[in-house]
């Protein structure tokens, strides 16, 4: 009914921006213990969408769990968002899969600019040539731009990059940087990048991305969208 807010949980809103891009099929990767969230979505009818749920197995950082979806997805295009960030528009993966289509590259990131009172950890670089050069700058005081990727699209070629890369990490029992950090995605984008993999980019300059993965990125969040 018109003029009745409906809230909905956070995750809700990033399967509503895959089936706007005709995405059909996702999958969860859950800990164990975390049984709310099959109870919440069930088979997907809620969402018109297929789901599936995995147990995450090794907890040493996103790639990790993000690569227990290897054996089901290796074959297909992927597109990834974390369940606790908003963004917009509307259509932003459906411009990813298009990048995708149009330049053959392995890894499109969705980018946003990110305004100096939000918390982000991460920038990115470009170089002089337009492309990518640093998927996280070092010292982000000295980002030349407040950007930062949020969501992507990625096809095979990077899925089995990550996965091997990932199973070296697990054979040889390192799952932390040369500097003693937790493998984020970040690690693993700039190692395909500096291994010559083709990542583009797509641009959102009028959108937005909120974290709300805390109580207090909530708040900035819903302060965020009544401007």
């Amino acid at each position: 009914e018109t003029g009745i807010d409906k809230p909905k949980v956070v995750s809700h809103f990033l399967l509503e921006r895959y089936r706007a891009a005709g995405i059909r099929k996702a999958y969860f990767i859950l800990r164990k213990g975390k049984w709310d969230i099959p109870q919440y979505y069930g088979d997907g009818s809620m969402v018109n969408m297929d789901l599936a749920y995995l147990i995450m197995n090794l907890p040493h950082g996103h790639p990790f769990t993000i690569d227990q979806t290897f054996p089901f997805t290796k074959d297909n295009l992927v597109a990834f968002g974390y369940p606790d960030i908003l963004f917009a528009p509307d259509d932003a993966f459906s411009q990813l899969i298009k990048k995708q289509a149009e330049t053959k590259a392995s890894v499109i990131l969705g980018i946003f600019p990110i305004r100096p009172e939000q918390r982000w950890v991460d920038f990115l670089a470009f170089g002089e040539n337009g492309k990518i050069q640093t998927i996280s700058v070092s010292d982000p005081s000295k980002a030349v731009q407040r950007i930062g990727w949020a969501i992507a699209i990625w096809t095979p070629e990077f899925s089995l990059f990550m996965h091997e890369f990932l199973l070296e990490a697990i054979q040889k029992n390192n799952f932390t940087t040369p500097e003693g950090k937790e493998y984020v995605m970040n690690h693993i984008f700039q190692a395909a990048l500096d291994g010559g993999m083709s990542i583009e980019s797509v641009v959102f300059d009028d959108g937005f991305v909120l974290d709300v993965g805390t109580s207090a990125d909530l708040k900035a969040a819903q302060l965020e969208l009544l401007r």
